[in-house]
């Protein structure tokens, strides 16, 4: 369990937050490539860990991301004119590029030096697999973009989607970690001996990385080898999941009562073929329907996950929840907004998820004695997660750190 202090520390991301200003440094999804189609186009509300911003894309195509109130009277700037390389608030005319900076005054008699005391917050923008990430901590210690994998390669190798969570990214997090849960949230007690769950892991072990670490599960084999599985996480919210093809997840605190959860599927050196698509676009795996028009799923809270308990008597499913993504979503956000981390009582299969608080906090306190964020050399993340077999007697970080990193990066070719 968390004391009520540390739950709060881990938790909380607005502005002025420990972990809100760690967050802070890494760069950010906020949106699809896509929602901005075109120059001069429509503005986008975005909002991430707590600040409401506005997103559009100039006139020579540069992607801005402003703080939506303008800083005349505080109007929104969602309905802005977007012309001429700048967003035009509509109340007073009061115009900003993409860097903030205010270009054009016309409720003010002309005054060089009173424009140019007018600046509006905006964060550097990049566009990468398709979509906008946005960097919102100090602007002299901005890193490189790191080089995750599946933000680089071709548009044909990658499927992305994503969704709301009406929970904290701490929760999403942790249920994306919580490794033995893949033995009953997502499968049935029809197969499994005895009306038990099958594969069940007997190997949890955590190692610690220059990125964040990787999760072990697996099991000894007969003949004194070991069939692992790794999943990555990089600092400091995604995941790299050990599935064919292979899976990623981006859990973006919107605030600390909800997350965006960025959902993908890649080859790292070929595109998705038809079968590949239709099994991802199907809705049974990380990819739920949503509600046209919006980011929230059509299986929700609101609904109960439209839970068929006769599904669940049956014994093929353990929820009667349809869909990989939905199961997860509604267990987590069944703990409530921010989970109670002080009434838990956690086992050995919770190997790491406590690796994940300690990690959390131990960084959280480096920074705070003004030590670097682990995560910030874009070529520490060229890794990749999946299964392999690890010989016997050969010690498993040595093993896991050979698996993980990609030798010649897809990428790079």
């Amino acid at each position: 369990m968390l004391s009520r202090e540390d739950n709060e520390l881990l938790t909380r991301t607005g502005r002025g937050t420990p972990m809100g200003d760690l967050m802070r440094r890494y760069w950010i999804p906020a949106l699809f490539s896509n929602q901005l189609p075109e120059p001069d186009g429509a503005p986008v509300r975005v909002k991430l860990m707590g600040e409401k911003l506005v997103a559009f894309r100039d006139t020579e195509g540069r992607v801005g991301l402003l703080d939506e109130r303008c800083p005349h009277r505080t109007a929104s700037l969602f309905f802005g004119r977007n012309e001429e390389c700048g967003l035009r608030c509509v109340y007073h005319g009061w115009k900003f590029d993409v860097e903030g900076n205010c270009v054009d005054l016309p409720s003010e008699p002309w005054d060089k030096d009173f424009k140019r005391k007018i600046k509006i917050t905006a964060y550097p923008c990049l566009e990468r697999g398709g979509m906008v990430w946005t960097y919102m901590g100090p602007p002299d210690l901005k890193p490189e973009f790191p080089e995750i994998e599946w933000t680089l390669v071709p548009d044909s190798h990658r499927y992305v989607t994503r969704h709301l969570q009406d929970c904290n990214w701490l929760q999403a997090l942790e249920g994306g970690f919580d490794v033995s849960h893949l033995s009953f949230l997502h499968q049935g007690t029809a197969d499994g001996p005895d009306g038990r769950p099958i594969a069940i892991p007997t190997r949890y072990e955590v190692v610690p990385t220059d990125y964040g670490m990787v999760s072990i599960t697996g099991r000894d084999l007969p003949d004194g080898n070991s069939a692992l599985a790794a999943n990555v996480m990089l600092m400091p919210f995604h995941k790299l999941i050990s599935t064919s093809p292979i899976g990623a997840h981006v859990w973006v605190p919107v605030d600390d009562n909800e997350t965006m959860n960025y959902s993908v599927e890649y080859w790292p050196d070929r595109p998705l073929n038809a079968e590949e698509l239709a099994e991802s676009q199907d809705y049974s795996f990380i990819h739920p329907e949503l509600l046209p028009g919006s980011d929230r799923a059509v299986l929700n809270k609101d609904n109960d996950y439209l839970v068929d308990r006769s599904l669940q008597k049956s014994g093929h499913s353990y929820t009667g929840i349809f869909g990989l993504g939905v199961q997860d979503c509604g267990i987590q956000e069944s703990m409530g907004p921010v989970a109670d981390r002080t009434i838990e009582h956690l086992g050995v299969s919770d190997t790491s998820i406590i690796q994940i608080r300690r990690m959390l906090l131990r960084i959280l306190k480096d920074v705070a004695d003004g030590g670097t964020p682990p995560g910030l050399d874009a070529k520490s993340y060229r890794v990749r997660s999946g299964r392999f077999t690890l010989a016997k007697g050969k010690p498993l970080s040595e093993g896991v750190h050979d698996f993980v990193r990609i030798k010649e990066p897809a990428f790079a070719k």
